[in-house]
């Protein structure tokens, strides 16, 4: 099931000699119930290019959004990304999760946290 989003956030980096992964400013992980490690979606809204990768965590308030290794070549500085998480779920709990998007501002910085909930969305 989806679990979290990182919604039209901008690629501040792409650095193809680094191992591999999207490095994410560690402010927008806690944000987006994200964790390091945690494989997750890339969707580049300015290409169509679609991916999937592992997080590891930036500095914290950095801003920081940096596609690395093959990922890199599917993006250029100043793409608009959006960064999908997703969970299995049992079926029984499945009717009760919850999922998390951030929104964010042209800097990357946190604007608005929305939880969709089975008795509709939340607006935080």
């Amino acid at each position: 099931m989806f679990k979290s989003k990182i919604h039209r956030c901008v690629v501040t980096e792409a650095d193809l000699n680094y191992i591999g992964s999207i490095t994410i400013d560690q402010n927008l992980i806690d944000a987006a119930n994200m964790m390091a490690h945690e494989r997750v979606q890339i969707v580049n809204c300015n290409n169509g290019e679609r991916l999937e990768t592992y997080i590891i965590p930036g500095p914290r308030g950095s801003g920081k959004i940096c596609l690395n290794g093959a990922a890199a070549r599917k993006v250029a500085v100043g793409d608009i990304v959006i960064i999908i998480g997703y969970a299995q779920v049992p079926l029984d709990e499945a009717a009760e999760f919850s999922a998390t998007t951030i929104l964010v501002d042209e800097k990357n910085v946190l604007t608005e946290t929305i939880v969709a909930k089975p008795g509709g969305i939340v607006h935080q």
